[in-house]
């Protein structure tokens, strides 16, 4: 089963959204099924097989989620970080802006789910092979 060191070290090769492919096909092939970021203070719960959890402390200061989901504002954003223009604490305001309260990466049907804070999906990115 996959640590929560494994994790942060394949995670700090990430520099841009365009570095997220490979970062999820490593992760994949530590056993992880799907995770949640917290997009609230960056917390993460990472999950696996035979029920293994591993979770991450917050580890940036508290955002505020705007109420209004706006999904097309979402879609630009997400965009523009896949194009490696934005890194992530930009992405993360960004998205906390756009009314993004978590995403889960499910990483055996590849898609990345960005959720508002009432739980209702906004977006699902497919999550493409690494590149």
């Amino acid at each position: 089963m996959f640590t929560l060191q494994q994790i942060k070290a394949a995670h700090a090769k990430v520099k841009t959204g365009a570095d997220f492919p490979r970062y999820i096909q490593e992760i994949k092939s530590y056993g992880l099924s799907r995770y949640i970021f917290n997009v609230t203070d960056g917390a993460i719960v990472y999950y696996g097989g035979n029920g293994h959890k591993v979770a991450g402390p917050p580890v940036y200061t508290p955002k505020i989620i705007n109420p209004s989901a706006s999904p097309d504002s979402l879609r630009n954003i997400i965009a523009v970080h896949q194009q490696g223009k934005t890194d992530f604490a930009t992405f993360c305001s960004q998205a906390a802006g756009a009314g993004v309260k978590q995403w889960v990466v499910d990483t055996e049907r590849m898609l990345c789910i960005y959720e508002d804070a009432n739980g209702n999906e906004m977006v699902a990115e497919p999550i493409p092979e690494a590149y």
